[in-house]
């Protein structure tokens, strides 16, 4: 499960990251910056459709692990039409918001204008995107991990073959970064839904009342899952405020790290997306002592896929930092970063992972508090003392101690959960 959901997730990533990659070709820092800019914003889009998704697989892998299938493709329709709909709703209200948004976060000139122009012409693209999301947790909670992954390698190679074509034959530039994007994201939520009607026959003709009926289970999940992962993008928003307070180019090195992180530590990442239908299935047969293997697994396989990229980025650091032609204050974060700040990683991805067990577990809250806890008393203070003692890399060494106490703090109460799950039932 973590294997394909982390080809598929560091093939999008990926995308993201050819994406960067071209656009730093043009020796721009402003265009860099602006799209650092733009993805913060973009990020809540993103994470609200995270969050949709584990509404969908927290209600339907129980359901396929109890055997009702019906039940499933009821909840598997309901979750992806409810995804689309409030994704519409949110990206309505951040059209509007735009340019209030992008100034807040420390935008201006130049860099706030293509950053404006960049979301214009993503932002209508994103409920698309969390329509595959949607397809992708139903898959796995089916067991098609391999589905999965094709929805999303979707959208990465759609990304790769358009941005070049876009950006220097068409000389479209940030536009044409943007529109690539575009067609990625409709590519995924193709695929995904394909898979799910034509594979797995779980996607009936949408009924409102019935939709009306799911909602209340599905959001359940998904609406404290939604605020869980909104505290992501509002650390991530803190720290892009704090690193602008430095200059164009330090945000574009935050820029960088933003597209490296999805690609190094992609296998991380996906283990939240895969833990969840096992613990899911296990629950609803009630094999606690599998949910309790299925943790510990987990977290090993979070420690050894950091030590890997560890290895890996401090490897090519150089290598990054000449492929991105970054130089001066860019260049010298960029290593600082590969070199050292890394392995904190493991206590972000033990966060991840606790948080995904939570919302299957039906204690989501834990997950919210977690979450937000890492997001502001784990965020705020660590920036802000770090950008006092060492600037910008400070900065970036402080959005990251957070986690280890509240990574930390998560197992531990996650463990707790279980055992008070399976006690109840003695």
């Amino acid at each position: 499960m973590t294997g394909t959901g982390a080809i598929g997730l560091m093939a999008i990533f990926l995308g993201d990251f050819v994406n960067l990659l071209f656009l730093g070709m043009l020796g721009d820092t402003e265009i860099l910056a602006a799209v650092g800019y733009a993805s913060t914003i973009l990020f809540f889009a993103v994470s609200l459709g995270i969050g949709l998704a584990i509404g969908a697989s927290a209600v339907v892998s129980p359901a396929i692990g109890a055997g009702d299938r019906v039940r499933a493709r009821q909840l598997a329709t309901s979750a992806h039409v409810l995804a689309f709909v409030i994704s519409v709703c949110v990206c309505v209200v951040l059209w509007f918001l735009l340019p209030m948004l992008l100034a807040a976060l420390g935008a201006g000139g130049r860099t706030h204008q293509l950053a404006l122009l960049y979301l214009r012409i993503s932002l209508p693209s994103m409920p698309f995107l969390a329509l595959g999301m949607c397809s992708g947790a139903v898959l796995r909670s089916v067991g098609d991990a391999q589905r999965a992954m094709y929805t999303t390698l979707a959208g990465a190679i759609i990304n790769v073959v358009l941005d070049p074509i876009l950006i220097f034959w068409m000389k479209l530039d940030l536009v044409g970064a943007a529109l690539a994007s575009v067609a990625a994201r409709l590519g995924v939520a193709v695929v995904g839904v394909a898979s799910i009607i034509v594979r797995h026959q779980l996607m009936e003709r949408p009924r409102f009342r019935q939709t009306f009926r799911d909602a209340r289970p599905i959001l359940a999940v998904a609406v404290p899952a939604v605020l869980t992962n909104l505290a992501t993008p509002t650390a991530n928003a803190l720290t892009t405020g704090m690193m602008a307070r430095y200059g164009d180019a330090a945000v574009a090195a935050w820029t960088i790290f933003g597209r490296i992180n999805p690609v190094a530590f992609g296998a991380v990442f996906a283990l939240s997306g895969a833990i969840g239908p096992i613990v899911g299935q296990n629950l609803g047969a009630r094999q606690y002592g599998r949910v309790r293997e299925a943790i510990g697994a987990a977290i090993k396989a979070t420690i050894g896929f950091t030590m890997l990229a560890w290895l890996i980025l401090a490897l090519l650091a150089p290598s990054i930092v000449a492929v991105f032609s970054a130089t001066g204050e860019v260049r010298d974060l960029v290593l600082y970063y590969c070199r050292w700040l890394p392995p904190l990683f493991a206590f972000l991805g033990a966060l991840f992972v606790a948080n995904a067990i939570f919302n299957t577990l039906r204690h989501p809250h834990y997950a919210t508090l977690f979450n937000w806890g890492r997001a502001t008393v784990g965020t705020v203070p660590f920036v802000w003392l770090g950008g006092h003692i060492a600037g910008a890399s400070g900065v970036m060494t402080g959005s990251l101690v957070g986690a280890v106490f509240f990574g930390l703090g998560a197992l531990w109460m996650c463990y707790r959960v279980v055992a008070k799950l399976e006690n109840s039932l003695l």
